[in-house]
């Protein structure tokens, strides 16, 4: 049997809008946050398609925790280099936010986060498949940091570092590490664990005092001067959907 083209799942509209990834819109569906034509929503509903899944929205009224939700916006990617002290939860009232430096429209959301005593590198989308897919584990998307530790370190330090690192109740994965300093060094990781550098370097008795993230995939931070934020290049966006479609 053919897709009917004028009607989609409520879980994929849901992330093209950029309200959220599709997981999550299955998760908030489940919870009994989205409500359709009045009447609370359910994993297997679709919505009626006004024109086309890129341009246009749906003919049903749809609401988030009672909130209108806008149609689809044409996708937007940005880059921000975030600043120590900039929170990355989007919190109306705390004036640390992310939320406070961001366009009231297009709505846009982090692709991850960054720690607030960490700074660099954020991506901005409302593209809830491309975040989707750059945040699944599964997936290993490799991040470059720049890491500065409180005293200089000797070769063992970036061995252990390298093969991986336990702490609590894990074990880190192997990851590539280069000296940059007496004191600092790049280190590219393909997991996304919570605060993750600053715990490795503390297992080994060294404490980070500035973290810096310049890599996400083929995406660079480049010159980009301290909280700044650009569009993302045609290119730029080719070539990190190329590494995930």
């Amino acid at each position: 049997m053919e897709q009917d083209p004028t009607r989609m799942r409520l879980a994929k509209y849901l992330a093209l809008t950029g309200l959220c990834s599709r997981r999550a819109a299955t998760r908030y569906i489940r919870d009994g946050q989205i409500t359709l034509d009045g009447r609370l929503a359910n994993h297997i509903d679709t919505v009626t398609l006004a024109n086309s899944s890129e341009t246009a929205s749906c003919l049903e009224m749809l609401t988030f925790e009672g909130q209108p939700i806008a149609g689809v916006e044409m996708k937007q990617y940005r880059v921000l280099h975030k600043a120590v002290g900039t929170d990355s939860r989007l919190l109306i009232d705390d004036p640390a936010s992310l939320l406070h430096l961001l366009p009231s429209t297009p709505r846009l959301y982090p692709v991850g986060r960054l720690d607030k005593d960490s700074r660099g590198l954020l991506l901005l989308t409302n593209d809830g498949e491309l975040t989707q897919t750059l945040m699944h584990p599964d997936f290993g998307h490799s991040k470059i940091y720049h890491v500065r530790v409180d005293r200089a370190f000797g070769d063992d330090f970036l061995q252990l570092m390298a093969q991986g690192v336990s702490y609590r109740d894990v074990t880190t994965n192997p990851c590539s590490m280069t000296r940059l300093a007496d004191d600092q060094f790049e280190i590219t990781l393909t997991q996304g664990l919570n605060r993750q550098i600053r715990r490795m370097s503390q297992a080994l008795g060294f404490k980070v005092v500035d973290l810096k993230r310049v890599q996400l995939q083929t995406l660079a931070l480049g010159a980009l001067n301290e909280g700044e934020m650009r569009a993302l290049t045609i290119e730029e966006v080719a070539a990190l959907k190329g590494k995930v479609d």
